[in-house]
């Protein structure tokens, strides 16, 4: 059963305002999505956040987190072990949720946390995340901690926000390497200052950093890379309508990116929360981009899903093109998170060219 088919074209989105589409950006028009009924899939372990997946040799690795990762393991996404968690080589104030990898050549495997910290509100349980880095040599079952690299800016803690969790802070994010190995690309929610800095932002890293990635970092500001991770400034490409700090936020969050190759195009799904507090969702929608290196190409968002849950995001299925969270083709798995409160899947999502028919 079909549950939508969303075509979506560049001159009606070129007039809808926002960041959307700029000038001949992606001139011939935009793709569809369609999501479909598939047989359910279920993940290994409690899911809070993006799993990130990579490939070693003929295995592939699944990370769930929920406020610690653990790894599951098998011959492709359907047949996975069970869970083990991970170990980090150092204790710090709150939970670490592995949110992005990234397998290099060499096989070190690279990754992202999202860390809450507590007690940043006294008698509150409100937290604000920070992005931090690891990096392991066996595939994720001991990560070495190589520090944050993402924060918000100083003085902007909220302790009197009303969305029910956050305070500020940078996080929920997912990572990109550039086709030219050039530069990681961190998509993250920012939940922090006033509300023309609040949204999905973008920053980036050079690759040659990659293993001391602190203060390495840069985030979008007004046109150009230049304001540090660790406290600088941002502009959102996907902007929030009402600060994080209401009890009626009106904000996107929780970018999960892939690069298409049936598209040639690079895809985010993004949650939407509205209305009332407790991040309630709204909706799933998706955005394009062909030029990680230019936020300003980025599509205007499309609703694909109305409600469903937290944490929305592209699996690959073709274990001969080592498809994964960041890689996808025609068809995919479209999950996010379950009613028992891990990820599951219940839909292939496929991606038609403009004018191509399911």
């Amino acid at each position: 059963m079909m549950k939508a088919i969303l075509p979506l074209v560049a001159t009606l989105l070129a007039s809808c305002g926002g960041p959307g589409l700029r000038p001949g950006a992606l001139d011939a028009g935009l793709p569809a999505v369609v999501l479909r009924d598939a047989p359910r899939l279920e993940f290994p372990a409690n899911t809070d956040c993006n799993s990130p997946a990579h490939w070693d040799g003929n295995t592939v690795h699944l990370f769930n987190s929920a406020g610690h990762p653990k790894r599951a393991s098998g011959p492709d996404i359907f047949r996975l072990g069970p869970a083990a968690p991970s170990k980090y080589d150092n204790q710090v104030n709150g939970g670490r949720w592995i949110e992005c990898t990234w397998k290099d050549d060499d096989g070190t495997l690279y990754a992202w946390y999202h860390l809450e910290a507590g007690g940043l509100c006294p008698g509150m349980t409100l937290t604000a995340p920070r992005i931090g880095a690891v990096v392991s040599g066996d595939n994720g079952e001991n990560f070495r901690d190589l520090g944050i690299v993402l924060d918000a800016r100083p003085g902007t803690l909220r302790c009197d926000a009303k969305n029910g969790f956050f305070a500020g802070g940078n996080g929920d994010f997912s990572v990109m390497l550039d086709p030219k190995k050039e530069h990681f690309y961190l998509f993250f929610s920012a939940y922090a200052g006033d509300v023309s800095e609040q949204g999905v932002a973008v920053a980036r890293m050079r690759y040659a950093d990659r293993l001391q990635p602190a203060g390495k970092v840069w985030k979008w500001h007004q046109g150009g890379w230049t304001e540090p991770g660790l406290g600088g400034r941002l502009t959102p490409i996907f902007p929030a309508t009402i600060e994080w700090a209401r009890a009626d936020a009106d904000a996107f969050w929780g970018p999960s990116i892939h690069w298409n190759s049936h598209l040639g195009l690079y895809v985010i799904l993004l949650n939407r929360t509205k209305d009332r507090p407790g991040w309630p969702q709204e909706g799933i929608y998706v955005a394009f981009n062909d030029d990680l290196g230019d936020p300003a190409r980025w599509t205007k968002p499309v609703k694909i899903f109305d409600g469903g849950r937290w944490y929305p995001q592209v699996l690959g299925i073709d274990s001969a093109k080592r498809e994964t969270d960041k890689l996808a083709g025609r068809v995919a798995r479209f999950s996010m998170r379950g009613e028992n409160d891990r990820g599951e899947s219940k839909w292939e999502i496929l991606f038609l060219r403009p004018g191509e028919r399911p």
